[in-house]
């Protein structure tokens, strides 16, 4: 399986029409909210926000207003054929005044994805764990060399330290003897 590294965005004409893609890594199902509300404070006057997620095994299309299935399920097989998942992709269209016809806007749409992920930095991604790990201060270089590239995506400092990672399974096994939760199962950049 495959994602995008990091959020990029491309623009595309047809017809007057434009259309402007934007790919977003979606680590948290819970940002696409938020990354949807960025888009339409961003592009406030678009006539339409189209967009396809897919989150591990969960995804979602929509049309947002084009004709039913000429926009939304057209970005989704996209990105099942590009094998991608945890990814989430927008495309905003400002219409240009010419009609595409249902056939047109298929092609405009794909083209449109297709296009981006041409220019985008995917990823291969591999099974791991989002991981809760406690431990004492004078653990910390010990516990820094086992993480390696490991990603930390939040630090506390209390009585110990506490960090939440996304580590893959091998870098789980190296933890073992620390105190370790699992948050959940996740997918990590392979490294």
């Amino acid at each position: 399986m495959k994602s995008v590294s990091k959020i990029i965005s491309n623009q595309l004409i047809v017809k007057n029409s434009k259309f402007i893609c934007i790919l977003y890594p979606l680590n948290d199902l819970n940002d696409f909210n938020k990354y949807m509300m960025e888009v339409k404070e961003y592009y406030p006057k678009a006539s339409h926000y189209c967009y396809a997620y897919i989150y591990n095994d969960i995804y979602l299309s929509s049309d947002d207003g084009e004709p039913s299935g000429t926009a939304g399920r057209p970005i989704l097989n996209v990105l099942q054929k590009e094998d991608l998942t945890n990814v989430l992709c927008v495309v905003v269209r400002y219409f240009g005044g010419i009609k595409l016809g249902a056939g047109g806007l298929v092609r405009a749409y794909t083209k449109s994805v297709s296009s981006t992920l041409e220019i985008s930095d995917v990823v291969e991604l591999e099974k791991g764990y989002k991981i809760r790990l406690e431990f004492e201060y004078d653990e910390a270089s010990d516990i820094s060399y086992l993480l390696g590239d490991s990603d930390i995506t939040d630090k506390s400092f209390t009585d110990k330290v506490v960090y939440i990672c996304l580590v893959s399974e091998n870098t789980f096994l190296k933890l073992n003897k620390y105190k370790t939760e699992i948050l959940e199962k996740v997918l990590i950049k392979k490294s």
